[in-house]
């Protein structure tokens, strides 16, 4: 499968919409200079390790220094230049006699030690918020490419997975084996965060109460992963077990954009009970959540309406462990696995047509595992329309 260059069309209509937005958030702003993978590659449409340098009234620049070759192989950017340092930007652009916005959740000091050893400025700001904000909303050209993804990591969950399982496998094994499946099956091959210093390469793949070992992802799971150093796949020491629950949550890319999913298996028998009813409560939880994700409507009361619903023998273990919860039901994705808007309190800016919302209502239960799904959601006038398939039942595997 090839898609090949992002059009230049749509590079052309992502940096006016992102100048437009500079001028409502930071009227006096004169230069923005974006280095973190996401954002360059939203912009330019390709990643490299440079500076994407946006003056007002003026072209914007790609100083690229490795590799500039790759740059003009891959994107259909207007202006490619190439630098050995930020000398060659100095020299080119002239002082900076203003302040600079730049994208601060990737910038780093050293970075930023560089920029302003040839490029010194008055004063640095942050415009991540600015430039989240302009890829919420998604285009048609992005949507292709995560309904694709969710047509994908819909076909790989329930087809697919449960060939994958076998007696004694372990997490690890069942986390190549799947993201081989992945792989095949055009999935980009990783799955890109916001977050510093987290590193996902598939998701959580665990068993049973593995799944509530703490978190390094600000998610309601955890995996112990393959060594603290690699908190990835699973444990190659956690075996299968009959009656074990299987947890899966996973994201699947295609052309940098991903979608969301999780779904909950059990090996050879069924759970109890209590065990099907928290589980059906999540499900519950989140087509209604899914009804609610309308243009105007605001995060913060989606999460307080949801988060209302919830009994009260659940309350303890929603979206984590008693103890060890995380404050949202679901997530702004695409370039990224964790972007704003997020369904939490204190979001109160409205949803807009077009963007793309994972809901991911989670109960923990100690000693058991956890019960829950998540699918990725369209914005639409007639609520959210699920881009990765249904909520699904605890399926037993035999």
């Amino acid at each position: 499968m090839e898609f090949g260059k992002v059009p230049k069309l749509e590079l052309d209509q992502r940096m006016e919409q992102f100048l437009a937005e500079m001028c409502i958030s930071h009227d006096n702003w004169e230069v923005a200079a974006i280095t973190g993978a996401a954002g360059m590659f939203y912009l330019t449409g390709t990643i490299c390790d440079g500076v994407l340098l946006i003056r007002r009234g003026i072209e914007a620049t790609l100083w690229v220094r490795r590799s500039y070759e790759r740059s003009i192989m891959e994107s259909e950017f207007s202006d490619i230049r190439q630098m050995n340092s930020f000398r060659n930007v100095a020299e080119a652009v002239g002082a900076l006699d203003s302040d600079v916005y730049l994208d601060t959740a990737h910038a780093s000091l050293e970075w930023y030690s560089m920029l302003t050893k040839y490029l010194p400025f008055k004063q640095a700001h942050s415009l991540d918020k600015t430039l989240l904000n302009v890829r919420a909303v998604k285009s048609e050209y992005e949507l292709e490419r995560m309904r694709l993804a969710g047509d994908k990591i819909n076909q790989m969950l329930t087809q697919e997975l449960p060939s994958l399982i076998s007696d004694n496998i372990s997490e690890a094994v069942l986390g190549a084996h799947l993201l081989a499946k992945f792989i095949e099956n055009d999935h980009h091959g990783i799955s890109r965060s916001n977050m510093r210093n987290a590193s996902e390469l598939l998701g959580h793949i665990a068993f049973g109460d593995g799944v509530l070992y703490p978190g390094v992802f600000n998610g309601a799971s955890g995996i112990a992963g393959l060594y603290p150093a690699a908190p990835a796949l699973g444990r190659r020491d956690r075996f299968l077990c009959s009656g074990d629950l299987i947890y899966i949550d996973v994201c699947f890319g295609i052309d940098g954009y991903h979608v969301d999913k999780t779904m909950v298996y059990s090996y050879l028998l069924s759970q109890t009970d209590e065990i099907r009813s928290a589980h059906k409560l999540c499900l519950d939880l989140e087509l209604h959540a899914a009804s609610l994700l309308r243009p105007g409507a605001l995060p913060s009361m989606i999460y307080e309406e949801i988060y209302g619903m919830v009994s009260a023998e659940h309350i303890k273990g929603f979206m984590g462990t008693p103890g060890r919860t995380v404050p949202f039901l679901g997530h702004s994705i695409g370039l990224s696995i964790d972007e704003t808007p997020v369904l939490a309190m204190g979001f109160d800016s409205p949803l807009e047509k077009n963007m793309t919302i994972a809901i991911e209502p989670k109960i923990g239960i100690e000693g058991i595992g956890m019960v829950g799904s998540e699918n990725t959601y369209l914005v639409t006038e007639n609520g959210g329309v699920s881009l990765t398939g249904t909520p699904k039942e605890i399926l037993v595997l035999a």
